[in-house]
């Protein structure tokens, strides 16, 4: 907690507008409410305007680090990776990155020290992936999930809370140590 800002948590991003945080389903503290930022390339551009107006609409602040326009030139890495340096330059904010298939785009997102990405194509990868490693990012394949089964994967994404236990806590100790030796 904060002692400047009562309320303050650092899982939550601050907005300017308190009923943009409205919502049964979003924590809320003070004017406080989940930063969630996305990012895809042209692949998936209209499941990211889907899920964009549906996490609005649930109460969540969207950064959209793009694509802004469909071009079939485009390339992910210029998208997925601000996205993911974003979310780990912010604490508790969570990434959503999106692409054909969504493999590609959980590589780069990977490539950012501090990500923890993880490809869910259901609700149950999903969960597990907050639950056991503590994912930071999720990546979905729009070419392999429809717009109403995307948003359901990302609800369970950003409702669900890491675990904590001992053993997923040690194995992720592991892989930050690795990091940290290789100076990533």
């Amino acid at each position: 907690m904060n002692p400047a800002h009562p309320g303050w948590n650092p899982f939550l991003a601050r907005t300017d507008d308190f009923r943009t945080c409205v919502s049964s389903r979003v924590i809320i503290w003070d004017d406080m409410c989940m930063r969630v930022h996305i990012g895809t390339d042209h692949a998936a551009f209209e499941l990211k305007e889907f899920l964009s107006a549906r996490l609005r609409e649930g109460g969540y602040e969207v950064v959209d680090h793009g694509a802004l326009v469909v071009d079939p030139e485009d390339d992910y890495p210029d998208f997925i990776i601000p996205c993911a340096q974003a979310v780990a330059a912010e604490e508790g904010s969570l990434g959503i990155v999106l692409g054909g298939s969504g493999n590609g785009e959980q590589i780069a997102a990977n490539k950012v020290p501090g990500i923890r990405a993880v490809l869910a194509n259901n609700v149950e990868f999903a969960l597990l992936g907050r639950q056991h490693n503590n994912a930071n990012v999720v990546s979905l394949g729009g070419r392999f999930v429809e717009p109403d089964a995307a948003w359901e994967i990302v609800r369970a994404f950003l409702e669900t809370e890491y675990t904590g236990e001992e053993r997923h806590a040690r194995r992720l100790a592991k892989l930050q140590a690795y990091e940290q030796l290789r100076g990533v």
